[in-house]
């Protein structure tokens, strides 16, 4: 089984190359885009965190200052916006009282720490705080996602149901414990799963065909 999460990493890197994710110009920003990302696509998030950028108020303080009412108003742009406004306090709160407000501070705690206290924090669930762990604090865990699961079933790399955690063990066992691969593995996954693995798979064209025949 290892060797075939290897193989399926080597097909999607041949196919596309690097990714380059995630975007944002800071740790913070990276953060704030894996809270609004949840039920949403990139290109709203973006808007979002472009009006943040605009009212001044992409900083810890300045958001943990900023009234939730014009926090949502501000994120309107990402959906589900007074729910998200509210996740994303909770995290600011969280960074404010355990780390000064520094992501800084907040990357420099181990990883063991970090995961169980993210997701202690109201509205962080695994994928949104593994995505925080691993794009914003440069921490080796992998992410898991819907693509993740769909990918993997399809192609023979589970042998039945596996939850969020057991799927992240097989990759991590498969894989060495390395941040830019998995950063990179992750990405690739997400543009497979939206080009070709989708509900209704396009399996002609996908570059994962050669791995196994699809289970649809």
């Amino acid at each position: 089984m290892d060797e075939k999460v290897q193989e399926l990493y080597q097909l999607l890197w041949q196919r596309f190359g690097p990714q380059g994710w995630w975007p944002g110009e800071t740790p913070l920003e990276v953060a704030v885009g894996a809270i609004l990302t949840q039920n949403t696509n990139w290109q709203n998030v973006a808007l979002a965190i472009d009006r943040l950028k605009a009212a001044g108020v992409l900083s810890a303080t300045a958001l943990f200052e900023l009234p939730v009412t014009d926090l949502a108003i501000l994120i309107r742009p990402a959906g589900y916006y007074n729910i998200k406004a509210n996740r994303l306090k909770n995290f600011i709160a969280y960074l404010m009282a355990g780390y000064q407000g520094s992501m800084q501070r907040l990357a420099a705690a181990p990883l063991a720490r970090l995961r169980p206290e993210l997701l202690a924090v109201n509205g962080i669930g695994p994928e949104t705080a593994d995505s925080i762990l691993l794009y914003a604090l440069d921490k080796p865990i992998f992410v898991v996602d819907a693509y993740t699961y769909r990918i993997f079933s399809r192609h023979g790399l589970t042998a039945g149901p596996y939850s969020y955690e057991g799927l992240q063990a097989l990759c991590q066992t498969a894989l060495p414990a390395d941040i830019g691969l998995f950063q990179e593995f992750h990405a690739l996954l997400v543009r497979t799963g939206k080009e070709f693995c989708r509900p209704r798979p396009r399996c002609q064209a996908c570059p994962v065909a050669a791995l196994s025949q699809p289970q649809v």
